[in-house]
This record gives structure tokens, sequence and C-alpha cells, in this order.
């Protein structure tokens, strides 16, 4: 071999292997943000206990803001990483659990809905946020503890064979690519709801700089 291609070689080992590493890396954090997410969301009753015995204004506005802040944050660095589940090549190739793009979509609805309701304020979409949540968090546990985690334990061959996605190429990528169709919907329809309310917004500040200016009273003839 020539030095040229002995070079290569050791380059595309060296790129292939820390795309493996870092796909590995990422499938094994994100049960600790899954974690980390049920915990800050179902948390919210012990930060509002604490919110009331501050005496102090200025400490639980910001207490309630950091909560906010670092909740919301993780969610949206958790679908952010789900992303690796609608890699179709990465699918095929890496053992990943074979319910992870559910899980992402679900993820995704939870964020919607905090988007389009108030999901601090009102129960329902709490609780819908909360429901989606915890099927998200079950369907990506299920798979990455017992199919992806356990290829070691014979009695659990079976189950890892079928909820993995490189032993079950054909049902994963099926399930990405519905669940990627789920993705552009809810996307879709997020893009239309913000557009629609940009253009209420603008229409409504055009509208009130159309609007005359009350004339100011005459005064009064004595």
């Amino acid at each position: 071999m020539k030095p040229t291609d002995v070079s290569n070689a050791i380059t595309q080992a060296l790129v292939q292997g820390g795309a493996q590493w870092m796909v590995s890396t990422i499938v094994a954090f994100l049960p600790a943000l899954w974690t980390m997410t049920l915990i800050l969301h179902l948390g919210r009753p012990y930060v509002l206990r604490t919110l009331r015995r501050c005496g102090l204004r200025l400490g639980a506005d910001v207490w309630w803001m950091s909560y906010l802040l670092m909740r919301d944050a993780l969610l949206l660095v958790t679908f952010a990483l789900s992303w690796i589940f609608f890699q179709p090549n990465i699918v095929a190739a890496s053992a990943l659990p074979i319910t992870g793009p559910i899980a992402a979509l679900l993820l995704l609805l939870a964020l919607a809905t905090k988007l389009s309701r108030r999901a601090d304020d009102d129960v329902r979409a709490y609780r819908l946020v909360t429901i989606f949540l915890v099927l998200g968090a079950t369907l990506y546990y299920g798979p990455q503890v017992f199919a992806v985690e356990a290829a070691s334990q014979d009695w659990l061959a079976g189950f890892g064979q079928a909820f993995t996605s490189n032993t079950n190429t054909g049902s994963a990528l099926v399930i990405m690519w519905i669940c990627m169709a789920g993705v552009a919907i809810v996307a879709g329809w997020l893009f239309i709801r913000a557009w629609s309310a940009a253009n209420r917004s603008m229409a409504r500040r055009i509208a009130a700089r159309k609007a005359p200016t009350a004339a100011p009273p005459e005064p009064a003839v004595s």
C-alpha cells in the first residue's frame, strides 16, 4: 500500500470511529436527560411550595425564572439530541432503541403543548404535557435498558433483537419515517400558528397607528 492509502485509511477509521462514539455517547446520555426532564416537570409542586415560603419577592422571582429556564431548556436539548433517531443511516447501522423516534415525537408534542397553551396555569395542559413526557420516557427507557444495554443477556435475546434498530432494520425505518412525518406535521402547525400570530400582532399595530388621536377638549367660555 502507498503512504497515501495508509493515511486515507487511518483518517477514514478515525472519522467513522468518532462518529460511532458520538452516537453511542448521545444514546447513553439521553436517559439522564429524560430523567432530569421528568424530575423538573414533576417537581413543579415542590417549586411552588418553595415559592410560597420565600419572604423576598426578588428571591421568589429568581427561583421561579431559574426553574422555568432549566426545565424548558432541558426539553429543547433533549429533543435536539433525539434528532439522531431520524437519520436513516444511523438508525440502520447503530444499535438504537427502535421506539426512539416515537419518544422524540412525544417530546415535540409536549413542547408544542407548552407553546400553544399556558401549561403552568392550565391544569389540563399540564396533565397533557405530563402524559406526553411519561409515555416518551417509557418508550425510550424500555428498549434502551432491556434491548440495547441487555445484549449480553440470553433470556432477553428475542426482545433485544426485536427492539434494536440495527437488528430489526425494516421495522425501525418504518417507525422512523412515520414519526418523521408526524414531526413535520407538528412543526408545520407550529409555523402556521406563529405566522398567524405575527400577522395579527402586526395588524393590531398598524390599526393602532392609523387610529385618529382624540382632539383636546376646547376651553370653556366664561
